[in-house]
């Protein structure tokens, strides 16, 4: 820590090594970048960068906006220990769910050297199936008509997936999503289209680079013939189908312009390109002190420059719903092969620089994703102007640019996780922040991952 650096932001962290809770503070260095400083008594000083300022990129002190709590409604456990060891969600959890992720098996058909959930293990099986419904039960209890993804190790390979859809489908569930690396959807012929007649909205469709080599890194294997047919079977089942892009830093973050200008062509049924900045749980090839990390603001950077202007690092807006240092986004419409030259419309999660709160900021998030990435359907709060708008204007015309910064045991802030409106089914009723279900300690040792349920 440079005794020239300026303290923006106190809060409350972890230590990499043994996960106690311990304080933290942003600080601005000379150089303009932000970083995460804190000191556990027992295994030293830490610090990684969050963000970035100068060039054009928004400034850290107005991106970071005062929310208005919305603890949950039925907390599923007692706080006790203090955040983030209490989750279940406790009564001091400040956001709604706007998703729920049902991970249904741990077995994949791949062996990606980047995995957040280490699938493909030895060990790995499926959920029972009585359970998979328990816990969609306990989620519509507790969190009502939100959005899930179903996901894993890879869900596809989940014999009951499409049963288990539509039984989803049955609760009354907002969109419905599954997490895939596309391999079962391109090969089996007719399989997009029974999860599409079974309710299925949306794949959330691994998709980290324009050619393979990229591939080659980051899964072990050339992607790119059996990625696009699998776009293709799900654009002729009418469903909606978001590119989703682990971005790591030398790898791939200079091949973000190229990637977005693919994804444009690819046509209507690609409804947005999400990056995900790389962090460091699960399995990595890369040691915690060491992962190639990109900050939003860089990525942001990176996509106005490589994009030619196509994407401005202006057009970005913070979240409404999870906090403002999570996640960007900005919504275009599509122009020929090309998007508009300003974004049109809502945000997905976008604020406006006023005191957010963030039960009403969970449920726009809510009706956007499900208006906007699925397949055309009457959402569950479509008696709304804000949702009458998003149905009325077309998501096929529409084109989201977005992206999300998971925490690690470095860049963990339990504000931020406080704030976490994406949460991991683990039981019914039973509900863990995304990032603290698979937060792990640099040895490896998970807080929650294979041992909450």
């Amino acid at each position: 820590m440079s005794e020239h650096d300026v303290i923006l932001h106190q809060t409350q962290s972890v230590c990499p090594e043994c996960l106690r809770r311990i304080d933290a503070a942003y600080r601005l260095a000379p150089d303009g970048g932000i970083f995460l400083h804190k000191r556990c008594p027992q295994h030293g000083d830490f610090r990684t960068p969050v963000w970035r300022q100068g060039q054009g990129l928004p400034d850290f002190r107005d991106w970071v906006t005062e929310r208005v709590p919305a603890p949950p409604q039925q907390p599923g456990h007692a706080a006790d220990k203090g955040c983030p060891y209490d989750c279940g969600l406790c009564p001091d959890h400040a956001q709604h769910t706007c998703t729920g992720l049902i991970e249904v098996t741990q077995r994949c058909n791949m062996a990606c050297p980047v995995c957040y959930a280490s699938a493909g293990r030895d060990d790995a099986g499926d959920l029972p199936l009585d359970e998979a419904l328990a816990r969609l039960r306990g989620l519509r209890a507790v969190s009502g008509a939100c959005n899930v993804q179903f996901s894993g190790g890879e869900p596809t390979l989940y014999e009951r997936l499409p049963q288990l859809v539509a039984a989803a489908r049955d609760l009354g569930f907002g969109l419905l999503q599954v997490n895939s690396n596309g391999l079962r959807l391109a090969e089996e012929d007719g399989y997009a289209r029974r999860l599409r007649e079974a309710g299925l909205d949306s794949v959330y469709l691994q998709w980290d680079g324009p050619d393979d080599a990229v591939f080659r890194k980051l899964r072990g294997r050339d992607c790119l013939a059996f990625k696009r047919q699998a776009l293709r079977r799900c654009a002729e089942a009418g469903l909606g189908v978001v590119l989703v892009c682990t971005l790591a830093r030398g790898v791939n973050d200079h091949l973000v312009g190229d990637l977005l200008r693919r994804a444009v062509r690819l046509g209507p049924a690609v409804r947005g390109l999400h990056f995900q900045p790389a962090a460091s749980f699960g399995r990595v090839p890369w040691a915690l002190d060491q992962s190639p990390r990109l900050t939003l603001p860089d990525l942001m950077l990176a996509l106005e420059r490589q994009s030619d202007g196509m994407v401005r690092a202006r057009h970005f807006h913070a979240p409404s719903c999870e906090h403002s240092l999570c996640s960007f986004s900005a919504v275009y419409a599509r122009e020929g092969e090309g998007l508009s030259a300003e974004p049109v419309g809502a945000t997905c999660c976008g604020g406006n620089g006023a005191r957010l709160d963030n039960a009403e900021g969970a449920r726009r998030s809510r009706a956007f994703v499900a208006g906007h990435w699925g397949a055309p359907q009457p959402t569950p709060d479509a008696a709304d102007a804000f949702s009458r708008f998003l149905n009325a204007s077309g998501a096929d015309r529409r084109f989201t640019v977005s992206a999300m910064a998971f925490q690690d045991a470095l860049s963990f802030d339990v504000e931020r996780i406080r704030g976490c409106c994406i949460h991991v089914v683990v039981g019914p009723g039973k509900l863990i922040p995304f990032c603290a279900y698979n937060l792990t300690a640099r040895n490896g040792q998970p807080l929650y991952r294979g041992r909450a349920s």
